[in-house]
């Protein structure tokens, strides 16, 4: 390694992200959860810290993105799938600590790698889901991290993205300086040296787990062939000193040798410069890395054009030059309920007391719908929305998440950014615009005392109003770090009290009644394999 990436990688914060990413694109949010209320909200964990929250455009001052032209948008004919998980795949990013459009940077990045290869069309085609869905797994880490390295996981995540964790001394250090933040280096050292007791222990388990689990929701989308054994292998290394399973050399799936490289790259080029990133891909070629890769990284090294075109590469259309166009994949209703199902794994995996809350919502609301007269498309698109309305608590640390007492004001003004992130995520899916208003309205209250727009009365459509309903008798029904879930009798006592206060739908709560026993039935199986 050079001095300079020595000296860079060595004075980054690890407990920081970067002011201004070399490419643009917006930081990961902070998204906390207020005190514990009859609404369903509250926790985090003790000692809770966050970031600067993130202020993306205000929705309703954007043209064509009010909560009414949103709902009102006639639904497009077919969409790709490239499309729909390109913009998901920004909630994947702020899971990981990254800037949104890490993950449509490294595929383009991987993609170009490709084009030295003489990769079949088939091949490339799996090659680009894999970058771009290369993070599918990266939720169920996460309390595990926050708790075990007492801090922000995002913080942690970002930090390990900069390490040369097979190093020992550069290991040592990323965790003395992500660890406990704000405490003496007495309690640091402390916690390092619990940490380096069980490391390799518990780093496979941490991998295991995040591998296993982004291969098995890609299974859930009927990806090309090669797809899911492309995001297991991600954190495998040409030495053979990877994980989780050790593989080594060519017997490490393209896809992975390729994903791997191209992410590490970006990542470097975004924290510091593409000299940085180059000088990290030399640093590690044939450790890391497969030497024939860093030899066609190094066949675009001067490419000023590329390069420099990758700060505007969020935006998703630069996606579409890269998918092979003879094998676009365009997805049915049915198929998109898929995705929605997919990503609804994803961010109830964030944290162990929501561990099928997306799911539960989902069920509440369609029953209830029903129950009101919803007809078949009104129902499909409540069940979409239920299904990802907390897609932006993928940016919320799970030092809030996870936080057994009520939240400071700082984290709760943070929280209430969740719903923005939804919007702003959902909506850059053409066939999702339709429901991301009603997903991002959930904390709306009938007497304008919700968030995150302000809505009142008539503004609330009556989806949302179904959405409000499901996500409180979900929340105060279900167990969390701070209280135990209420029984049925309290539930129903509590919906009728927001009623009589106008925070939620009379009609909604009416309907919901009438069926509702308790939370759907889970399994220890499925609770574990949410977990």
């Amino acid at each position: 390694m050079s001095p300079r990436l020595h000296d860079l990688t060595r004075t980054a914060s690890s407990l920081h992200l970067p002011a201004t990413p070399r490419w643009g694109g917006a930081q990961a949010p902070a998204v906390p959860r207020s005190g514990p209320s009859s609404d369903g909200q509250g926790g985090g964990q003790a000692g809770a810290t966050t970031s600067p929250p993130q202020i993306l455009p205000d929705s309703r001052a954007t043209k064509g993105t009010s909560v009414r032209a949103l709902r009102e948008e006639p639904a497009p004919d077919g969409v790709r799938l490239s499309e729909v998980v390109g913009a998901l795949s920004f909630a994947l990013d702020i899971t990981e600590g990254q800037p949104m459009g890490h993950a449509v940077r490294s595929t383009l990045i991987g993609m170009r790698i490709a084009d030295h290869l003489g990769l079949s069309s088939e091949q490339r085609s799996a090659l680009f889901y894999t970058l771009l869905l290369k993070d599918l797994g990266c939720s169920s880490n996460s309390a595990r991290l926050s708790s075990l390295f007492g801090a922000d996981d995002r913080l942690v995540k970002h930090a390990y993205k900069l390490t040369d964790w097979t190093s020992v001394a550069d290991s040592a250090k990323y965790v003395f300086e992500s660890s406990v933040p704000g405490k003496s280096k007495l309690a640091k050292a402390w916690r390092t040296l619990m940490i380096g007791l069980r490391k390799e222990e518990t780093e496979a388990e941490v991998i295991q787990t995040r591998c296993e689990r982004g291969a098995d929701i890609a299974r859930m989308l009927h990806l090309p062939r090669g797809v899911p054994e492309g995001i297991h292998g991600l954190d495998e290394h040409w030495d053979g000193n990877g994980l989780p399973t050790g593989m080594r050399g060519s017997g490490i799936p393209m896809l992975s040798r390729i994903a791997g490289l191209a992410q590490t790259v970006e990542v470097f080029a975004t924290a510091f410069d593409t000299r940085a990133a180059y000088e990290m891909a030399h640093a590690r070629r044939g450790r890391w890395f497969d030497p024939v890769l860093v030899d066609c990284l190094d066949a675009f090294q001067m490419d000023a054009a590329f390069w420099g075109s990758l700060r505007h590469a969020d935006t998703l259309a630069a996606l579409h030059l890269r998918e092979p166009e003879d094998l676009v994949i365009r997805l049915d209703e049915t198929q998109l309920d898929s995705v929605a199902e997919a990503f609804a794994r994803v961010i109830d995996a964030k944290s162990p007391y929501t561990a099928t809350h997306s799911e539960n919502v989902a069920t509440i609301a369609v029953r209830t719908g029903e129950a009101m007269g919803l007809d078949a498309r009104e129902l499909r698109s409540l069940n979409r929305a239920a299904l990802l309305h907390d897609i932006g608590k993928l940016g919320v640390s799970n030092t809030i998440l996870d936080k057994p007492s009520a939240l400071t004001e700082v984290e709760f003004e943070t929280m209430r950014q969740h719903t923005r992130f939804t919007l702003e995520i959902l909506k850059r899916v053409s066939r999702f615009r339709q429901f991301a208003a009603t997903a991002a309205a959930h904390h709306e209250r009938i007497d304008g005392s919700g968030y995150h727009l302000g809505l009142q009365g008539e503004e609330i459509g009556r989806l949302a109003r179904i959405l409000a309903v499901a996500d409180v008798a979900e929340a105060i029904s279900a167990d969390r770090p701070y209280r135990a879930g209420m029984p049925v009798a309290q539930v129903t006592g509590v919906l009728d009290t927001l009623v009589a206060k106008r925070h939620l739908d009379g009609e909604a709560v009416e309907a919901l009644k009438g069926w509702f026993d308790g939370l759907p039935s889970i399994t220890a199986a499925t609770v574990a394999d949410a977990a």
